[in-house]
């Protein structure tokens, strides 16, 4: 399973090099005396992003060092940005501050001296940032929800694609298009005929100047309409797994607002993914026809409550939707622009061979997938992530949900960044 941030990326260079010939002509494909790298690569608009390399020719210290770069999709060619001078051993580094670089743009290095070098180019790759918010997470069939969010930059009048997740995998379907206003905000209305729990994001396809980009999932649960005179609530319809909730309701004559006490009822169940339900426990309606019952199922499950005796009476189908827990620690809560840091998690019940994405928290607010894994046979799972840019750093995991359970996220953790790693001490650039 690639990374979303690779979709499309070899796509991305092609389109620089066959719309722009001009720019590409001038920007150098091959390292003349001059190394450069970029970290993180790729990135969410906005993120800082630390450019470093080093100079092989002499004098190799004290050499003024220039960055160029050029926007994808300007129709401008490479323009200077930046200058700094090489250390003892010809080692140089470029900040790119957080809230600068929003699109995609390719770099390179060169030192005017009498030697004339300059560093290959590179490609930064950038995803913009995508958000959504439903206008409820519980409904019943039939219910519009409307899904809305914004992207940033700005792309006014492209489309967005609203996708709902097939099963426990990484596969999407689109279920309904809209279009960004001139705001570049969205508001999709969409209804479900069939209940149980979707799992939807909002898509935006790669351009020029963007990435595929897409947002943070969510989860909105959909019942069946109420039985009026047989009704079934729960007293929590998204759990945790190994959580509890109550199911009840009340039980009226038929056809009546009387209550009916005294009456014996049972509940059944059967996992969403399964296709019969079973008996699970037996009770009664008390003096007002209320009942209840007290469930832990460890996966989605679906109730319904039956009069035990003839007649035969029964509510609708009651959806209760169960989270994976996750859990997710960083080896250190300190590090460097240019630094890395190793997080360690695991998922309950096991997930092994599931997706499982490590989240950074966006300048909008809103959680963004930066890096996909595969959970291990044993539960658990790692990332590591390099840092472009200094200051207070939020990230989670979450596994994605499906039919068997809603999948989860961890609790945030923090990790704090300062100063600049010596450019000795980061990977080699070429």
């Amino acid at each position: 399973m690639r990374p979303r941030f690779a979709v499309l990326a070899a796509v991305i260079s092609a389109l620089v090099v066959v719309s722009f010939p001009g720019v590409a002509s001038a920007a150098p494909h091959h390292n003349h005396g001059l190394t450069i790298n970029a970290t993180p690569n790729p990135i969410d608009a906005g993120d800082g992003v630390l450019i470093y390399g080093q100079l092989n020719s002499t004098p190799a210290a004290g050499e003024k060092i220039t960055l160029l770069h050029h926007l994808s999709g300007s129709g401008r060619g490479f323009t200077p940005i930046s200058r700094t001078t090489t250390d003892s051993h010809g080692f140089y580094e470029f900040t790119r501050a957080e809230g600068i670089v929003l699109t995609n743009r390719s770099w390179f290095v060169r030192e005017p001296g009498v030697n004339g070098v300059h560093s290959r180019t590179i490609h930064e790759r950038v995803a913009a940032l995508v958000s959504l918010a439903a206008s409820t997470v519980n409904a019943d069939t039939r219910t519009p929800i409307t899904f809305s969010g914004h992207v940033t930059p700005s792309h006014a009048g492209q489309r967005v694609l609203l996708q709902e997740q097939k099963g426990n995998s990484d596969d999407w379907r689109t279920i309904k298009v809209g279009f960004l206003d001139a705001g570049s905000n969205y508001s999709i209305p969409f209804a479900w005929r069939v209940p149980g729990a979707h799992v939807v994001r909002v898509v935006l396809r790669a351009d020029l100047r963007n990435i595929r980009s897409e947002s943070d999932p969510v989860t909105v649960t959909i019942q069946q309409a109420q039985v009026a005179d047989f009704t079934i609530n729960s007293s929590n319809p998204l759990i945790d797994f190994m959580q509890s909730a109550t199911i009840s309701g009340k039980l009226f004559q038929p056809g009546t607002t009387t209550p009916e006490p005294g009456t014996a009822v049972t509940l059944f169940g059967r996992a969403a993914a399964q296709g019969h339900f079973v008996a699970l426990a037996a009770g009664s309606t008390d003096a007002s026809g209320n009942y209840s019952f007290t469930v832990s199922p460890p996966h989605n499950t679906i109730y319904v409550v039956r009069t035990t005796l003839p007649p035969r009476r029964h509510t609708a189908s009651l959806f209760e939707g169960v989270h994976d827990v996750v859990t997710l620690t960083p080896k250190s809560s300190n590090s460097t622009v240019g630094g890395s840091v190793t997080f360690i998690g695991s998922v309950t019940p096991d997930k092994a061979g599931h997706v499982v994405y490590l989240q950074k928290l966006g300048p909008d607010g809103d959680w963004h997938n930066v890096e996909v894994r595969v959970v291990q046979s044993d539960a658990s799972f790692q990332f590591t992530w390099t840092f472009g840019s200094a200051g207070t750093k939020q990230f989670r995991a979450r596994v994605p949900g499906g039919p068997v359970n809603l999948g989860g996220a961890s609790a945030p953790v923090t990790v704090t960044v300062t100063g600049v790693a010596p450019p000795a001490s980061l990977p080699p650039a070429a």
